[in-house]
């Protein structure tokens, strides 16, 4: 059976000698270096490589796998054997999600140049699948894993095995008719078209040929007028109703014929409801669709907590990759832990840990070249530094010279702000969070002769005291010697310590910003009154996990975001629902890592209270109605029993201020993984939909131990789609997992009007 990806591509020299496949050294570190034979499989979708050219163990990863490939020694491992080996040998391949890339190095400066060029294009080609070829790709996938003796068709007992690997319990009856029918040839085997015609019948979507059966006249087309009641009925579609039918009818509407009619067919409509216009999440905001012209007081920014930690915060690896994958997933506030290194170079690591260690200036160059990659945006450094005064200079000549134009060393115009800068003003640029001798002025006029000053030790560098110890006044405050070249790459991220928000109004500059750990936040949401709101308004505030969370994990950063909190920082290196909120809340505004605060968070004399939503002016509570029909092709949860099947049943949680936090499930359905129906209606009330997310999580029911996960995806309430919308579920890594989804009716009404149902 031939794949859309290797029928889409014209077998080039390169893709040629992939398939005869290369003996080639995979690379972990200096002392491991091990021959492995890495061949591109004939669907050109897998590659799979193994330590001998023959043998049963094999590891396989997709070309969908891939996110790019670096040339030469474009990695920390391959720059560890630079000595050895030469760049034109050598090349990395870097995946989605947290999986570790894969540095190879090829025998000849031409064998590299196949393999690189050859991913490069088989990438491409992956890229730019449109939704008929991604089906196609599915069940061409499907076919391979099936067909176990790999003589190109399938016998019954082969359609069995391939039911259970998808999560179908099917009797034995039925799956037998399903095969007859498609066995058109009765030569007791599926081939090619065959097993087309049983993977569409076994995947047909009853749910959907029911919604389209409503609003076709004839039962076999929609026509166009058909389309837009949908449209406007169906989807609660208002705008242009019948230029967007003309639109879709165009991009997903697999027959010409329909096409020429501006009518839609069955198969036309369920690419539609399948693609990213029949998605939960508005594709409006996968643009820039915000005001970025705002102080960046304004903004809730995606931030790193020890971005160059790679694990745990003992003993982890500490790696450039760390940043290169942050900046790269939209993160725009990362994280520089210093201290002083030998040979007088700077190093970065998790201080007084076993944490590896890596050069300060190889993190600022893995910064320089990926900072701009995703948006050009402004990237703020968080330097949390405990150098020494002469490493501290070598710090701020590596800034200037690596960074040269891009770091910010002045204010725009020259002059004491009266405002923050907005994103807009900063595009392409860098700036430094960390300590300042004196007061901003005092840089912008002449240099001090002085070469070293004092300031003042920030809460901020203690990070591992006991948080019961935090709070506890200090009698007597340290001094820091602090470098006057170093202080002056400081310019609108200056540190100052916390003490009270009346204090920060009495002493502090809108320049000026502090940091503390999510405990001492806490505490200072707990307070009350709105005065963290309004601090938030006019000041930037730096949240970071606890000392105490040696294993990388998270905190929830919606109670910070529900203040007003700009840099809520996590551990990018860990999954879960911390990162899937952080995620889901930088969905949107092209991913940029800037999210525009709701207008009642934006000014420093508001009414708004978390605690209290319904006294802010403007309070517009609304409900959320959203009816669970169908799920498709869940995956097999990681390390089943074999032969087991999901029993799945979908949780919906709402994030957001105190009054919102809640969660309702549906019932589960009994072995079925591959199109369990619900037809379940969930309802909310959600007082402050501004600040709200809402997560959809399908999981396996077990009666007997804890649930497992199954997939997850989380949105801004604000980017929701109404109407029939399909849920497109990510791994726990926060990766997609095509073709798995949810399918649901989602309906938003005033919360002052009653609720009609479904």
């Amino acid at each position: 059976m031939t794949s859309p990806c290797s029928a889409r591509l014209q077998l080039n020299e390169n893709l040629q000698l992939m398939q005869a496949g290369s003996l080639m050294r995979k690379v972990k570190s200096r002392s491991w270096k091990k021959q492995r034979y890495f061949k591109l499989q004939e669907d050109c979708m897998t590659i799979w490589y193994n330590s001998k050219k023959t043998g049963n163990t094999k590891s396989t990863f997709s070309i969908s796998d891939i996110e790019t490939v670096r040339e030469g020694h474009q990695s920390e491992v391959l720059q560890s054997i630079a000595d050895e080996f030469k760049p034109e040998l050598c090349f990395t391949i870097v995946f989605h999600g947290r999986r570790a890339n894969l540095d190879l190095v090829a025998n000849t400066p031409e064998e590299a140049q196949c393999w690189i060029q050859g991913l490069e294009k088989l990438i491409e080609t992956v890229t730019n699948m449109d939704q008929k070829d991604l089906l196609d790709q599915w069940i061409c996938d499907w076919f391979q894993k099936a067909d176990k003796n790999k003589d190109g068709r399938m016998n019954f007992k082969e359609v069995q095995d391939l039911l259970k690997m998808m999560n179908v319990d099917m009797s034995e009856h039925h799956a037998y008719r399903l095969f007859q029918m498609a066995d058109k040839s009765e030569s007791g085997t599926l081939e090619g078209e065959e097993f087309v015609l049983f993977y569409k019948a076994l995947t047909q979507r009853d749910e959907v040929l029911k919604i389209f059966q409503d609003f076709s006249k004839d039962g076999k087309k929609l026509t166009l007028l058909e389309f837009v009641d949908f449209l406007q009925q169906g989807q609660l579609e208002e705008e242009n109703t019948e230029e967007l039918a003309m639109d879709l009818i165009a991009r997903y509407e697999p027959s010409d014929t329909a096409k020429k009619l501006h009518a839609m067919s069955i198969d036309g409509f369920v690419m539609y409801l399948c693609s990213p216009e029949g998605s939960i999440f508005n594709v409006a905001h996968e643009q820039l669709y915000q005001d970025m012209t705002q102080p960046l007081c304004h903004y809730f920014i995606s931030s790193s907590h020890n971005t160059y930690l790679m694990e745990d915060q003992i003993r982890g690896q500490s790696s450039v990759e760390g940043y290169i994958r942050a900046l790269k997933r939209g993160c725009r506030c990362v994280e520089v832990d210093t201290w002083d290194g030998p040979n007088g170079e700077p190093i970065v690591y998790h201080g007084r840990t076993f944490t590896s260690k890596i050069l300060f200036k190889d993190v600022i160059s893995a910064i320089n070249k990926y900072a701009f990659r995703v948006c050009d945006y402004p990237v703020i450094l968080s330097l949390e530094n405990h150098c020494g005064v002469e490493q501290q200079d070598a710090m701020a000549q590596h800034l200037k010279s690596i960074l040269g134009t891009k770091l910010i060393m002045s204010t725009l115009d020259g002059r004491i702000p009266t405002c923050l800068p907005s994103p807009d003003e900063l595009r392409g640029k860098i700036l430094l969070k960390g300590k300042k001798i004196g007061r901003l002025v005092d840089s912008l006029e002449e240099q001090p002769d002085d070469s070293v000053g004092e300031v003042t030790d920030e809460e901020e560098n203690v990070e591992v005291e006991e948080e019961r110890n935090e709070d506890k006044k200090r009698a007597k405050k340290s001094k820091e010697r602090l470098s006057h070249l170093l202080s002056d790459c400081v310019i609108y991220c200056k540190s100052v310590p916390f003490v009270s928000f009346q204090h920060s109004r009495a002493h502090y500059t809108l320049y000026e910003m502090s940091s503390v750990t999510e405990y001492k936040a806490r505490k200072l949401v707990r307070e009350p009154g709105n005065d963290f709101v309004r601090h938030n308004a006019w000041q930037l505030m730096r949240v970071y996990p606890t000392g105490l969370r040696t294993d990388s994990s998270n905190y929830n950063p919606q109670e910070m975001w529900n203040v007003g909190c700009q840099m809520v920082a996590l551990n990018f290196q860990t999954a879960g629902v911390e990162m899937d909120l952080n995620d889901g809340l930088f969905r949107q505004n092209a991913r940029c890592g800037y999210v525009l605060k709701p207008s009642f968070m934006r000014h420093v004399e508001t009414t708004f209270n978390p605690d209290q939503p319904q006294s802010t002016e403007g309070y517009s509570p609304v409900n959320l109605s959203i009816l669970v029909i169908s799920a498709q092709q869940l995956p097999k949860v990681e390390n089943s029993k074999e032969g087991s099947i999901v029993d799945p049943f979908v949780r919906v949680e709402i994030f957001g201020v105190p009054i919102d936090q809640t969660k309702q499930e549906t019932k589960y359905i009994e072995n079925n993984g591959f199109n369990p129906m619900w037809y379940e209606t969930l309802h909310f009330k959600i007082h402050v939909p501004e600040l709200a997310l809402v997560r959809f999580v399908v999981e396996d029911y077990d009666k007997t131990s804890r649930n497992d996960f199954v997939g997850q995806y989380t949105l801004p309430f604000k980017s929701i789609k109404s109407g029939y919308r399909h849920i497109h579920l990510l791994s726990r890594d926060g990766t997609k997992m095509p073709p798995a989804s949810v399918f649901v009716h989602v309906r938003v009404t005033d919360a002052s009007q009653p609720e009609q149902d479904t």
